[in-house]
């Protein structure tokens, strides 16, 4: 039997991962008093079933119970059960603006502001960050990337490091992402925007592609900047990094960002890292246009 103890911040995804769960046959309870925790999972171990896994979610509501709960994960290590702990997180921006775009309470808030609430959920949240099996920062995922990366977790039992990443392409006139980790200008490359015929196409079209990667400075570009990136996340792993945000930066981030971000991002996906690419600016000059 598994268990899958299901934390983390309010807003970070824990509802999306146990549904994904119930979907692949865990029986998943959200909430549960901490301190039945035990019981339950000696009883769901007891049930004649083909399958009798089960995920349990824990948050911020179980209030003052949270401190009982290194204690029972101990219990549940000395009976030899088979859990793991996930922990979902989120960047404090992305968690104020889904709680403004969803219009939800946070259950910390009160009276308080959110970014408060937030601030003390973390400081509160952060013995179980620190106990857990796997991490998952969902500030860059869209529910089906994060689908994804649960489903290579806990039904491909597929290598996890922690750390998910973000290949970003901009342009630079937009300015430099915020948020990003690693930021590469390649506006010394040629420019199709020069040419008539690839002026209105972008770097997901194949000519632009051909056109970017049929220049030997951009192949090399690419050959040190992903033998780098691969040189960097191990350790940015090994220093508990959750989230990596590489940004690839060109002028107008139409052409040629776009068709290097997806040719690192191809290389990344067939590594052990869990990765997205993501391309901010690629529509922007035509909407200026309309």
């Amino acid at each position: 039997m598994k268990i899958v103890i299901v934390t983390g911040m309010s807003g970070a995804g824990k509802s999306t991962a146990l549904n994904v769960l119930e979907d692949e046959g865990y029986y998943c309870v959200d909430n549960m008093p901490i301190e039945l925790i035990p019981k339950f999972a000696e009883l769901a171990g007891g049930q004649k079933k083909e399958r009798s896994d089960i995920a349990l979610g824990i948050d911020i509501r179980n209030g003052d119970a949270l401190g009982e709960l290194d204690s029972v994960l101990n219990e549940l290590s000395v009976r030899h059960y088979n859990y793991k702990i996930l922990f979902l997180d989120s960047s404090d921006e992305v968690l104020v603006k889904r709680y403004k775009e969803t219009r939800r309470t946070h259950p910390l808030a009160k009276d308080d502001r959110v970014d408060k609430a937030i601030e003390q959920e973390r400081s509160q949240m952060s013995f179980l960050k620190e106990r857990a099996d796997y991490i998952l920062d969902t500030s860059h995922m869209l529910t089906r990337e994060l689908k994804q990366e649960l489903e290579k977790i806990f039904v491909k039992d597929g290598n996890y490091n922690n750390l998910f990443v973000t290949v970003l392409s901009f342009g630079f006139k937009y300015g430099i992402p915020a948020d990003a980790d690693l930021v590469f200008d390649v506006r010394f490359l040629p420019n199709p925007y020069y040419i008539e015929e690839l002026k209105k196409l972008t770097g997901n079209d194949k000519p632009i592609q051909d056109y970017v990667l049929g220049c030997e400075a951009a192949r090399t570009f690419l050959e040190k900047a992903v033998d780098l990136i691969m040189f960097l996340l191990p350790n940015y792993v090994q220093e508990g990094k959750n989230s990596l945000v590489i940004a690839i930066g060109c002028t107008g981030g139409k052409h040629r960002s776009v068709t290097l971000a997806n040719a690192i991002a191809d290389r990344l996906k067939k590594t052990e890292y869990g990765c997205k690419v993501d391309h901010r600016d690629i529509d922007k000059d035509s909407k200026r246009k309309m």
